[in-house]
């Protein structure tokens, strides 16, 4: 995979895996929410506060026509897309004071895009990255314009078939963009864990050779843990001060306790995974004392065999290599040796 800067970090490879918060909707209609979500994120350990730059009217149409209305089997049925998305935007005058906030907490900010007046917006604020949302993932010329900004372009794959996402990376790459991630997604709001399929994380990776981490919709911390040894370099998890805020995307958000402990699990999950290194630490050197080594079980005169019976392979591993424990059986001892002596090869004629 090819490492990429967002900001300050390096995303890939052998760096620590680039944990986002997202803030969706989980202001609820309140600018005052949003600034403390922030804080709350960089408290929790966070690496990074996403926002979603749209309007109702830049995502979809004010229609009531059935086509428009959710019946999906989602948390919104019966909700006409305006509405919800008029409930859900975030404010675009809120963009620059949050992306301010963020920079004043030590937090990296970018946003989903879902049109070509939302990404411009962004590039006046500078963003250091672009996040495509799974539902956007067939909008072949908004990807085009996103990666023609030549910032880092992470994309969801959560409705995404093959084809979809051979076009998505094409698009990047025609537009000369090559810092790609693309995160494994379940678009189920909450997602079932069983659906996660997080052996996808791998695929995503090793097929497409780009870094592949996972958005996660799915309760608690399992997925993320699990998504982070099987090679997850991002981490995306949706974040509220707290559920009683309400609002469309509270049910399935992480507050700042969950998110805290969710960092932890991660960090010491990286730990966990190690590398491939079969010399030993001093500490585990020292461990092998505690091996079996050969001993004398039994006095042994000089000019006597050694039997199964006078020696034995015990702890700790101060003696002898098992290893030779066949080949000095019948050989005779060149001095006495007395019960809990260490065997060694200069006893032994």
């Amino acid at each position: 995979m090819k490492d990429f800067n967002i900001g300050n970090r390096i995303v890939g490879n052998e760096h620590p895996t680039f944990i986002i918060a997202e803030l969706s909707a989980n202001h609820n209609g309140s600018l005052e929410n949003a600034l403390e979500t922030i804080k709350a994120a960089k408290r929790a350990g966070a690496d990074c506060i996403k926002l979603q730059t749209y309007t109702a009217d830049t995502i979809t149409l004010d229609s009531r026509n059935d086509d428009f209305k959710l019946k999906q089997g989602t948390i919104w049925d019966g909700k006409y897309l305006y509405d919800l998305y008029q409930e859900a935007y975030t404010p675009w005058e809120w963009h620059k004071e949050l992306f301010d906030a963020a920079e004043s907490e030590g937090l990296i900010c970018f946003s989903s895009p879902f049109d070509f007046t939302a990404v411009d917006l962004l590039e006046e604020l500078n963003t250091p990255a672009y996040k495509i949302a799974s539902f956007e993932i067939t909008d072949i010329p908004l990807i085009e314009y996103v990666a023609s900004k030549g910032k880092p372009i992470i994309i969801s794959t959560g409705v995404a078939e093959i084809e979809d996402i051979d076009l998505a990376v094409d698009a990047c790459k025609r537009m000369g963009n090559n810092d790609i991630a693309l995160l494994k997604c379940t678009s189920s709001y909450p997602a079932p864990i069983e659906e996660a399929n997080l052996i996808m994380i791998k695929d995503l990776a090793t097929r497409y050779n780009v870094v592949s981490g996972l958005s996660d919709h799915t309760l608690g911390s399992t997925a993320p843990i699990v998504a982070t040894v099987m090679g997850a370099k991002i981490i995306e998890k949706h974040f509220i001060l707290d559920r009683a805020i309400g609002g469309p995307d509270a049910s399935f958000s992480m507050n700042e306790i969950e998110f805290t402990d969710m960092v932890k699990a991660v960090r010491e999950a990286e730990k966990a995974i190690g590398i491939v290194d079969y010399n030993l630490t001093d500490k585990q050197k020292k461990g092998r004392e505690f091996c079996r080594s050969l001993y004398v079980v039994q006095n042994i005169k000089a000019g006597e065999k050694i039997t199964s019976e006078n020696i034995k392979s015990i702890r700790p591993g101060y003696g002898l290599h098992p290893k030779f424990f066949i080949s000095v059986l019948g050989k005779n001892v060149n001095r006495d040796l007395e019960r809990g002596e260490r065997l060694d090869l200069a006893f032994i004629q």
